[in-house]
């Protein structure tokens, strides 16, 4: 038996049976999900209703993140799942599906603030911050402009910036990758890694 999306199959609100008014049907069709895993990219093209396509990624194993207070994104690798609200199976298969609550590599969003502001951060309670003795020197133009932007600067909140200390960042996935073949969502900050953190918490306890 092939799977179906139907609902017709289902029994009326009240509880009562319904009779089947005809046998399956293509456009009624269902296909077994996708369960992508972490490693080297691999996409299946599938032939959909009226040849569209979708993008069955298989294995992935990096996304593009966004960082919403700083309005960039980047190319990062995923490094692990750590959270999903509807299966404790997903996190021990690792299995990128949307919504899951993943950890990334904080290297090029530390890279890109540390340039775009001028500020170390990530950094442990009383380590002396290293220069960089062989940086290129600046112009005045570069120094001013930020110089500028460090006026003003917003300190970032603890939670993240203590996990900038690890190299490990959460975030969430946005977008589906059994049907786009991406991987791709945000960096959790504020109240929701807020939320996140104490599941996590909970379910170390």
């Amino acid at each position: 038996m092939g799977m179906g999306r139907d609902s017709w199959h289902k029994r009326r609100s009240t509880g009562g049976h319904r009779a089947p008014l005809r046998k399956k049907r293509k456009f009624e069709l269902a296909r077994p999900a996708a369960m992508t895993k972490i490693g080297a990219k691999r996409i299946h093209e599938v032939r959909t209703m009226g040849g569209n396509k979708k993008f069955r990624a298989l294995r992935l194993d990096h996304g593009t993140f966004s960082w919403g207070s700083e309005a960039i994104s980047r190319k990062v690798r995923i490094l692990g799942v750590v959270y999903n609200s509807s299966n404790n199976e997903l996190v021990r298969t690792n299995t990128l599906v949307k919504n899951a609550i993943v950890q990334i590599d904080g290297a090029p969003f530390r890279q890109w603030y540390e340039a775009h502001y001028g500020v170390s951060i990530g950094n442990k309670k009383g380590q002396a911050v290293a220069k960089d003795e062989a940086a290129a020197p600046q112009s005045k133009s570069v120094t001013d402009k930020i110089a500028a932007r460090k006026a003003d600067f917003v300190k970032l909140e603890h939670a993240v910036d203590s996990q900038f200390t690890a190299g490990r960042l959460y975030a969430c996935i946005s977008s589906r990758p059994g049907q786009s073949g991406r991987c791709d969502g945000y960096i959790l900050e504020g109240k929701e890694l807020e939320f996140y953190i104490k599941k996590l918490n909970l379910k170390k306890h």
